[in-house]
């Protein structure tokens, strides 16, 4: 049931831009961003409904998805082992991607590609050079180095 309990929260994140996007019909859109206005309490004294109205996206994509499912349990468990920390600095990598162009997610595939066997040296040198290379050189450079099938 925790396990459970973190994919859904882990797969909430993934969606949370998407759900701040719509409103219930009839409802009165803040004045003020909602977290400010009020506080939410703890999972077990949310409603049924609540909590149903948290888990139906999440349902959805997993029922939508049977392809989907290890990656999906995959991420909520090692979602599970992360620290405070970790956790914040992957939102925010999630909050980044959501605002990638796709030219610039393959970019992101690529470098990552390369990037998981280089060591930190190795890295550091290929993001100083990344910086100073054109957009042209750039292209070359992500043909040349195609990120790796998914």
């Amino acid at each position: 049931m925790k396990l459970i309990r973190h994919v859904l929260v882990l797969s909430l994140l993934c969606s949370a831009p998407a759900l701040a996007q719509t409103a219930p019909s009839g409802a009165v859109a803040p004045t003020a961003p909602a977290t400010a206005a009020r506080s939410y309490p703890a999972w077990e004294q949310l409603s049924v409904a609540e909590r149903e109205m948290l888990i139906a996206p999440v349902r959805e994509r997993w029922n939508s998805n049977p392809q989907s499912r290890a990656r999906i349990m995959e991420h909520a468990q090692r979602w599970q082992t992360m620290t405070p920390e970790q956790r914040q600095k992957a939102h925010r990598g999630m909050k980044r991607w959501g605002h990638m162009t796709p030219e610039q997610r393959t970019q992101t595939r690529a470098l990552y590609g390369q990037m998981r066997n280089m060591t930190p040296e190795q890295r550091q040198e290929l993001r100083t050079k990344w910086k100073t290379m054109t957009p042209a050189e750039r292209e070359a450079w992500i043909k040349a180095h195609p990120a790796p099938p998914r």
